[in-house]
């Protein structure tokens, strides 16, 4: 594997840095059902919070990623590309092969000490699910949330995952002192589409118990409704059941995304659909004929149609942003924050 390419990239650091030595890899595997098949890449990462690109449509800046790889095996995501950094597979390889910087927690804090960290959002789930499977084992997201409440410091997490659950009282206690805002990802509640595209998720229903158990909890909760599938989950029918059960799950907000197809996840995407829907490989390749994204004329329909369901159904917009109270600590002597560059969601 080629652990060494992986560098830092930023103005305050060498552009040779390496993220983390070769001889820190620890690699994993556990013997139990929910692991079986999956390996673990332990590493010491040298920096925690990423830089998104410039280019990015995302609104922040800043993004935190404890894990690389993603055993929800998402057949769409974009993100299978990063695993090309590494000489894994952009295929079975992400969905299997899990990098885990462990060190995460601790790397976090003192990075918000810094006194060059001027305290901006991080967003987390914008690359891989922060809490995928792997999080059951290694509980990094506690410290992180931890690091995060103490220095004040806003942040968003979006995920697909139940687990988020088990971290409820941290991400209150965080709400008490800065703005935190929570996503959760679910693009269709089709369960054959879902069983087939992204196995390894828990079901659509269960993440909306999750959006519902937050929201009585005072924890408003936003729903991302991504991917809509084409031509497999945007039927005006199917759109209407999936924005009638966000709404039923008492999510703050529906923001409606179509797929898009990247370099990396585009290959595996269309060999799943040549297995699974070999009828739509043809009407794939005109609607992404342009690139990554469908037409702006689809994105747009799709949108108009999501936002007249959300109207209809009530669901209203996210709750104001609280302001941060309280200003992190800035010991002295702390190196300056660094990282790499992140792919963003969008």
């Amino acid at each position: 594997m080629r652990w060494e390419n992986l560098t830092v990239d930023s103005e305050h650091s060498r552009a040779d840095a390496a993220l983390f030595g070769a001889d820190a890899v620890t690699t994993r595997t556990f013997d139990t059902p929910e692991f079986r098949g999956i390996t673990f890449h332990e590493i010491r990462a040298r920096s925690i919070i990423n830089r998104v690109p410039g280019v990015s449509r995302m609104s922040f800046q800043w993004t935190v990623n404890p894990y690389r790889g993603c055993s929800h095996a998402c057949v769409y995501c974009f993100a299978r590309k990063t695993h090309s950094y590494l000489d894994l597979d952009t295929g079975l390889g992400f969905d299997s092969q899990i990098v885990v910087k462990i060190n995460a927690p601790e790397l976090l804090r003192r990075q918000l000490g810094s006194r060059r960290w001027q305290g901006e959002h991080i967003a987390m789930g914008t690359n891989v699910d922060c809490y995928q499977r792997a999080e059951g084992r290694y509980r990094l997201m506690p410290g992180i949330i931890a690091a995060l409440r103490d220095h004040a410091n806003p942040f968003s997490i979006l995920t697909k995952g139940t687990l988020v659950l088990r971290d409820l009282e941290l991400i209150k206690q965080a709400a008490q002192v800065t703005d935190v805002g929570i996503c959760v990802s679910v693009g269709f509640t089709d369960q054959e589409l879902w069983r087939t595209v992204e196995p390894g998720t828990p079901a659509p229903e269960r993440r909306l118990e999750v959006v519902r158990t937050l929201g009585e909890h005072g924890i408003g909760c936003g729903v991302l409704m991504a991917p809509v599938i084409p031509f497999l989950s945007d039927t005006p029918a199917q759109l209407r059941a999936t924005v009638r059960a966000i709404a039923a799950s008492g999510a703050a907000s529906v923001t409606p995304l179509v797929l898009h197809l990247r370099p990396g996840a585009r290959e595996w995407f269309m060999a799943w659909l040549g297995q699974h829907h070999p009828h739509l490989v043809a009407r794939y390749e005109r609607l992404y004929a342009e690139g990554s994204y469908a037409p702006k004329w689809y994105q747009r329909r799709i949108t108009r149609q999501v936002h007249e369901l959300a109207e209809e159904y009530g669901i209203g917009p996210t709750r104001a942003r609280t302001p941060r109270r309280i200003r992190p600590t800035e010991p002295a002597g702390e190196p300056p924050v660094a990282g790499p560059t992140q792919l963003s969601l969008l």
